[in-house]
């Protein structure tokens, strides 16, 4: 399984990575957590509003407000 979350670097950014490498910890998936931040990369995902999260290439969130972690895994174990 593959999961990238896209932004630039700010504070929301950062804490949807941190819950969604909490969220493959928790559900014991064998999952790579991957974080984009070029804006050109993040556009070229479809991203228009970050933070992103895309499950095996999927967008599955985009912009605020962030979901709490237990949406998160529920949109990771929807793949």
């Amino acid at each position: 399984m593959e999961i990238k979350v896209l932004g630039p670097g700010c504070a929301n950014c950062h804490k949807m990575e941190e819950m969604a490498k909490m969220a493959v910890k928790e559900l014991g998936l064998d999952a790579t957590v991957m974080k984009i931040t070029d804006i050109g990369q993040i556009a070229m995902h479809g991203i228009l509003s970050t933070p992103g999260l895309i499950v095996n290439g999927k967008i599955k969130h985009s912009g605020k407000p962030l979901p709490s972690l237990e949406k998160v895994k529920e949109l990771i174990k929807g793949e």
